[in-house]
């Protein structure tokens, strides 16, 4: 089987990339862990020029962003050279904006409007993927948010970026959505959920292997769609970040990844 190869969500070490010397030494934190590649996200101001050489110098892969959508909608002509310069081909928008949320109405408005925007990114030679939380799971009449996105998209440019913590944290199946969007998901997110019994108990993320997810399925899942990345995040970490990365990626290695 082909597996995916694994990238660091940089969400994960926001508090540690405020500034470019920050940034810097985060990357080199990245590659020493074990990583060959980086989602850019959540990062604070700086070049594009300066990260292409960063991520060079020390050797790593920008695989995939995400960024909001109303750059993608109002400024595609610097999204489109901002990844061309970082040799990215994913273009990701990390949620849907909160005015299309409430109703399936702004489920259909967003699906159209973002299909706009990923045709035009489809022309430069890039890809769209949108990454879920659990509203996207609510249910309007006898349909969910998710289904109308996939249902309402245009499946010749728009992908999926399945999260698979907020599909569990949603109430459906990760292994069963990744099926779904069989054919359009190159980049999922690994993260895991475990329970904290100091609060009650409640669900928090964690370590990729660390929580209850299934694991053993949702790799075999991928592999057999052809999800070419898989990006390490975790939000919420209850250590130090670089510290939860390693630990996802270690246990990813003992799994086969």
């Amino acid at each position: 089987m082909n597996y995916p190869k694994i990238a660091a969500q940089m969400y994960t070490i926001r508090e540690f990339t405020k500034t470019p010397e920050e940034i810097h030494e985060s990357l080199k934190k990245i590659k020493e862990i074990g990583y060959d590649a980086v989602q850019v996200s959540g990062i604070g101001p700086i070049e594009h020029q300066a990260l292409k050489d960063m991520v060079d110098e020390v050797g790593l892969t920008i695989c995939a962003t995400h960024i909001c959508f109303d750059k993608l909608r109002d400024e595609p002509e610097n999204v489109i050279a901002q990844h061309k310069l970082w040799d990215c081909k994913y273009v990701g928008v990390g949620s849907m904006p909160t005015e299309f949320r409430t109703s399936k109405e702004g489920f259909v408005s967003f699906a159209k409007e973002a299909s706009k925007s990923a045709r035009i990114l489809k022309d430069n030679g890039l890809q769209f993927i949108y990454h879920n939380h659990s509203f996207e799971y609510q249910r309007f009449g006898d349909v969910i948010g998710m289904e109308i996105v996939l249902q309402e998209s245009d499946p010749e440019v728009f992908q999926f970026e399945i999260d698979t913590y907020w599909v569990q944290h949603g109430g459906a199946d990760p292994i069963q959505w990744i099926n779904k969007v069989k054919g359009l998901m190159d980049v999922v997110h690994f993260k895991d959920m475990a329970l904290d019994a100091s609060e009650g108990p409640t669900q928090i993320m964690a370590e990729v292997g660390e929580g209850n997810l299934n694991w053993k399925g949702i790799i075999e899942a991928c592999a057999n769609n052809g999800v070419k990345w898989a990006a390490i995040e975790q939000d919420i970490c209850q250590r130090d970040p670089f510290e939860s990365l390693a630990i996802s990626r270690q246990n990813l290695k003992k799994m086969g990844l």
